[in-house]
């Protein structure tokens, strides 16, 4: 991460403005704790608005990160495989690894959540997608890179079911 390392085997505070920023469109974030503070157990993000309607990716799976998803605000709604679930806040949503699945808001209000990935290192990931520019054969190596699949041919049909956008890159 660009802040100064945290530490978490002391007292920590993280202000709000503190951590990497990813931006994918109209769905972005913060690193808010990475790997290098936790021994690699663990990596925290906070996506401070999903707007409404928005797809946040398309469907995925990662071979090496279970994600836990906290909704703060807002309704989340996840599809696991071929399960969807919607999420007020106060709600946990697992997404265990080797699982396709994707996520977007389905209310009318921005969602605001919290992303635990386990175990960490996928916090690069984004840096490196958004360095990409767009261009597909590096995000397949990308992709590649962090034992992910990725379904864009996907993104058409959740849009049109769900009534869903999404963001450009």
């Amino acid at each position: 991460m660009n802040e100064p390392e945290a530490d978490l085997d002391e007292l920590t505070v993280i202000a709000p403005d503190e951590g990497d920023a990813f931006d994918f469109g109209e769905v972005s974030g913060r690193w808010k704790i990475d790997g290098t503070s936790t021994h690699e157990r663990f990596a925290v993000a906070h996506l401070p608005n999903i707007p409404p309607g928005v797809l946040a990716a398309p469907l995925h799976r990662h071979s090496n990160e279970d994600e836990y998803s906290y909704v703060l605000e807002g309704t989340l709604s996840v599809m696991v495989g071929d399960e969807v679930v919607t999420a007020e806040p106060g709600t946990w949503v697992f997404k265990p690894r080797g699982e396709w699945h994707t996520f977007w808001n389905a209310g009318e209000t921005p969602c605001r959540m919290i992303e635990i990935v386990a175990p960490a290192g996928f916090e690069s990931y984004f840096e490196e997608v958004a360095a990409a520019g767009g261009d597909i054969d590096r995000l397949a190596e990308i992709n590649a890179k962090y034992s992910i699949e990725m379904d864009f041919e996907s993104v058409p049909a959740l849009c049109e079911r769900y009534g869903l956008t999404f963001p450009e890159l």
